[in-house]
């Protein structure tokens, strides 16, 4: 809380620069935008409503007597601070969007250490004077309204004068209403006399209610009861019996005798008895002879007529059932005060829910200054003063007239029961409101409790209890083939909140012959049945469930509270059990117990299995990685290729002489080789250091791949999508995309708190509503999807993640709008606070832990070990990158042959034609050779090579003739002869020389790099081609005799063995 206190101001300044601002940002309500965003206005004004207070102290006219009373100097001050403070720490019940009150006190001369104003004293006190003070001390400080102590009509008229100009509401409290006869709206007056009824009021009412029509009266004192025997006689429904007055008889004996005659005349008829004036010691006495003659509940029924102070009252010697009438205590001045101050604050909080730039934002801040409105902020408010009303600390709040706050006294019916533990104690069964009496749930007077002795048994309370299904606090199944449960609570599902249905239902089910239909009947079990369980036994009463009707929580909708809170202010149900959020438009109308369970709300969004992309086979590892991997590999290459060339002992022309050269080329065929595995020809580096660094190649790949290849899977097959939201305040649920839907249930708290926090997200969020929970997570599991996103009580979110077989549910954010859930029960019941200290004790004891582990002990995703073995086989969906990839590859192959000929038939001769950039042999082999060899020398070179291979006569003969001088070619003729044996000649092989053909061939260069001489012209080519020709035609005829005469030596052994054999 906050208080400002305004000093002494220059003359003629008005505002405060804070107040100028206010000022610039007030202006029409025409000239702002209708949409203009609570938000906005919360930072104009600092989330706080400012009250203005004055004469706080009381005036001393010349020659009146000293004030005395409750309104004295400082009283005023303190309840004020006291009321502020107060209502500040149920803020959040009562005024949206986070909203605090700051109190500006004008404090006048006298006061002590408070600051002074330049107000004139009170005897040249005028009201222009004191509305001048006013304007250039509170008003300017931008209040929505003003409360003051008034003490006199020369007061009240400065007020009137005051509201009236600067029109801003003015409640003034005071010791008694002062007569006016101006209607003025903007001054309202809160007496701290208490309006109280009549005792003939309330005992006709009492009768009539419970239609106890017979009524007979016991006098014990002298007593004024003109008024009741008036009422009694103009309603021809009553019948009025003996009267028994024993205020004359002071002696004992006269006093019993007298009083049997009395009870011998009334014991024959049913009746009512209302006793006045009787004390303690009347009351044994009569109540000892009523019990011995049978006078007693339930024939007759026995009420005290006069008032009675309940908290006073004994218990002992007086019957169970004795019905009494009265209030507890008188309020004081501090009760009003804070009475006055939540009048205003509720005002405000419903005039900000439908225009919150009007409700928040005063019109006036300078007296001296008016702009013309079609409304102001004072008007405004005004309206919803005079429609506000509350149970307040000192009564029931009302403006009755429209100038006139009144506050009725909490007057109460109570009855003489017992508590759980068997003692006698005054329970109250009701209360006077507006002119009748408004009976509580649960307690009636015709179900007295007896104590259990001497064979009679007491009657146990008998409730109606509401519920509403909602997993796990509620389940429901279907009840066995007799209609009975095996297991949890009968309830029914009537599908109605009609009371009268309700009951006939009951009273069906509890007679001989059940008409019930079956399909109306339900087991309940859950979170919440076994609390209402242990509730019945421990505070000793039975009960009848069933489920609202409606299936709704509860909410102000058409002029009326719907739901569970419907039922029980139509008195349908004594309790409320289920998950029942405490929020602070219910508990206006209703109790609630301490909270059983806390939580808060959540957003429950659905996770989606998303087609894997063509590069998802590249997810393992970070697009950095990849480029920095291919980096590295064309890094390595290029050194290897560098120290390749700078070493003596490398592959290249300069090293060794070999015939094969490491390339730059070469290189990256060897990264790439090692980087994927690949099983190919490669030249690998000679070099040593060359070969060390192709070795720390390889364990950077071992790494790399080893990375990837374990993280391949778990990416693929994990990967899952949702809707990412970091809270309520989410950009998405602000500003929501084309198509994003968000929702949550009807007439629920999660609605209530979006509704008065973020007005404009519920009107996109309300077309999408649901009306149960179930139904909620049913349209986020749909294919397609009906919603993106579910906002609701995260204790019901949790459970429905808990049991989704699937695993598709997930909540997201963090939690918001912390709450608890409570039992619900009618405003003032007497079961509230025995309940709220059972469920403490419950807590403390471990109850609650031991029922929250038995209901949310559930297996998260209990699918889930199954889910991962089925994703696991990943199809060609996870690898069609590959296959786009490799059909790339192919693509580029065919482009890059086309390059070859582009560049083999264009680009080479042009550099042939050029002296210069004709070494490539360190970048590439095949590309040095296509720039320093002919394309006649290369058909020469190959025709050679075939020609050696077809004068290979076999591969262990030697070769007819020898290639190793490119100089010269050797030709030797083979000739066959006779050999000489006993009856076969054969020609021995005879090798002839060929005659040399020498050529001069030209320079070229081989395989290294080194000119070799070739032959000159090609015309001498063709002539030793047809050379050799000729000798290959002479050997084959030569080699053709040598098998026919093999044959023949053959023949002629296979004779020569037969004979001999």
């Amino acid at each position: 809380m906050r208080v400002l206190q305004s000093s002494r101001l220059l003359p003629g300044v008005l505002l405060r620069p804070f107040c100028a601002l206010l000022l610039l940002l007030s202006g029409t309500p025409a000239s702002r935008s209708d949409a203009e965003l609570p938000c906005q206005i919360l930072k104009r004004i600092g989330r706080t409503v400012r009250l203005g207070a004055v004469l706080l102290l009381p005036q001393q006219h010349p020659g009146a007597p000293p004030l005395s009373g409750p309104v004295r100097s400082g009283a005023a001050r303190d309840a004020l601070l006291r009321a502020v403070r107060r209502l500040n720490a149920r803020a959040a019940e009562l005024l949206p969007y986070n909203l605090s009150v700051e109190l500006v006190m004008g404090m006048e001369t006298g006061l002590g250490e408070l600051p002074a104003f330049g107000v004139p004293p009170a005897s040249r006190r005028d009201p222009q004077s004191f509305l001048e003070s006013v304007c250039r001390t509170v008003v300017v400080q931008g209040v929505s309204a003003l409360l003051a102590f008034p003490q006199s009509t020369g007061e009240l008229l400065q007020l009137e004068f005051l509201s009236s100009t600067i029109q801003i509401p003015v409640v003034s409290i005071v010791g008694k209403q002062y007569p006016r006869q101006s209607k003025n709206p903007f001054h309202l007056q809160m007496s701290l006399e208490t309006s109280h009824p009549t005792h003939a009021d309330v005992l006709i009412f009492l009768l009539t209610m419970n239609r106890w029509y017979d009524v007979s009266l016991v006098l014990c004192k002298e007593w004024n009861v003109t008024n009741f025997l008036s009422l009694l006689y103009n309603n021809s429904k009553f019948h009025l019996g003996t009267i028994f007055n024993i205020a004359s008889d002071s002696d004992d004996i006269n006093f019993v005798n007298y009083l049997q005659e009395y009870l011998d005349t009334v014991k024959e008829a049913p009746l009512s008895i209302v006793t006045f004036g009787c004390g303690i010691e009347h009351f044994r006495k009569i109540f000892q002879l009523a019990t011995n003659y049978g006078l007693m509940l339930p024939e007759h029924h026995w009420i005290l007529g006069d008032s009675q102070n309940v908290e006073e009252l004994r218990t002992e010697g007086l019957p169970m059932g004795l019905l009494a009438h009265g209030k507890t205590t008188e309020p004081v001045f501090q009760n009003y005060v804070q009475d006055a101050v939540e009048l205003i604050a509720r005002a405000v909080a419903t005039a900000t829910y439908v225009r919150p730039e009007l409700a928040l934002i005063p019109s006036t801040t300078n007296c001296m200054h008016w702009e013309e409105m079609n409304i102001t902020s004072g008007q405004f408010l005004s309206r919803y003063l005079a429609s506000t009303s509350f149970d307040g600390v000192s009564g029931y709040i009302k403006v009755t007239d429209p100038s006139v706050i009144t506050s009725d006294s909490r007057y109460y019916i109570w009855s003489l029961q017992l508590d759980p533990v068997g003692k006698p104690m005054w329970t109250r069964l009701g209360r006077w409101h507006e002119g009748k009496i408004v009976m509580d749930h649960g307690i009636w007077p015709n179900k007295v409790q007896k104590p259990n002795s001497g064979g009679s048994h007491s009657t146990r309370l008998h409730l109606r209890v509401v519920t509403l299904i909602e997993h796990p606090f509620v389940f429901t199944r279907n009840v066995d083939a007799d209609g009975h449960c095996p297991a949890g609570q009968l309830c029914l599902d009537a599908l109605t909140n009609d009371t009268t249905i309700i009951e006939s239902l009951f009273e069906n089910l509890k007679s001989g012959n059940d008409s019930v239909p079956m399909e109306y009947k339900k087991c309940c079990y859950g979170y919440c049945i076994d609390l209402l369980e242990k509730l019945a036994d421990d505070m000793s009463f039975d009960f009848d469930l069933y489920i609202v009707g409606d299936g709704k929580y509860g909410g102000w909708k058409n002029g009326r509270w719907t739901g569970l809170v419907g039922d029980l202010l139509s008195r349908a149900a004594h309790l409320a059990v289920t998950s029942f959020s405490i929020n602070s438009a219910r508990s206006k109308v209703i109790d609630f117990t301490s909270p059983f369970f806390s939580t808060s709300l959540g957003i429950l969004v659905r996770t989606r299995d998303t087609t894997a992309p063509i590069g998802a086979f590249m997810w393992p590892l970070h697009w950095s990685m990849w480029v920095g991997i291919f980096v590295a590999l064309h890094v390595t290459a290029l050194f290897l290729t560098l120290y390749e060339w700078k070493s003596p002992f490398g592959m290249t022309p300069k090293g060794r002489n070999r015939k094969k050269v490491f390339s730059f080329s070469s290189a990256l065929n060897v990264c790439y080789a090692i980087l994927f595995g690949r099983t190919a020809a490669i030249k690998p580096p000679k070099c040593w250091t060359g070969r060390f660094l192709m070795n720390l190649w390889a364990i950077f790949c071992l790494f790399c791949l080893s990375t990837y290849t374990a993280n391949l899977a778990a990416v693929m097959v994990g990967e899952k999508t949702y809707e990412e939201l970091s809270g309520i305040h989410d950009p998405k649920l602000h500003h929501p995309s084309q198509g994003f839907r968000f929702a949550t249930v009807r007439e629920s708290s999660a609605e209530d708190y979006v509704k008065k926090s973020f007005p404009e997200m519920n009107e996109y969020m309300r077309r999408y509503d649901v009306p149960t929970t179930p139904d909620g997570v049913k349209y986020l599991k749909n294919d397609p999807q009906r919603l993106d996103a579910f906002i609701m009580d995260k204790a019901l979110l949790d459970y429905e993640v808990s049991i989704d077989a699937d695993c598709k549910l997930l909540t997201v954010g963090k939690p918001f709008a912390i709450e608890g859930y409570g039992i619900g029960l009618l405003q003032n019941s007497p079961l509230t606070s025995n309940i709220s200290e059972l469920i403490s004790q419950y807590k403390s004891d471990g109850f609650m832990d031991m029922l929250h582990d038995k209901w949310y002990k559930v297996v998260p995703c209990g699918k889930r070990s199954f889910a991962v073995t089925e994703t696991l086989q990943m199809g060609i969906k996870h690898f069609s990158g590959l296959f786009v990839l490799l059909c790339i590859g192919v693509a580029g192959s065919l482009l890059a042959t086309a390059g070859e000929h582009i560049i083999y038939r264009l680009v080479l001769p042009r550099i042939k034609r050029k002296p210069r950039l004709k070494y490539w042999l360190h970048t590439s082999q095949r590309f040095h050779r296509a720039l320093n060899t002919s394309f006649n020398d290369e058909q020469f070179q190959q025709k050679l090579n075939r020609l050696q291979k077809r004068c290979n006569v076999e591969n262990n003969q030697q070769m007819v003739w020898n290639t190793a001088s490119h100089a010269h070619w050797n030709r030797r003729k083979c000739i066959f002869k006779d050999i000489q044996q006993p009856e076969v000649n054969l020609k021995p092989c005879q090798v002839e020389d060929l005659p040399p053909v020498v050529k001069e061939l030209p320079l070229t260069v081989n395989s290294n790099g080194k000119p070799e001489p070739l032959l000159k012209a090609r015309h001498s080519v063709i002539h030793e081609l047809t050379e050799l020709e000729k000798q290959i035609q002479l050997i084959k005829q030569e080699l053709q005799k040598a098998m026919n005469r093999k044959n023949e030596l053959e023949e002629y052994q296979r004779t020569v063995r037969n004979p001999e054999s």
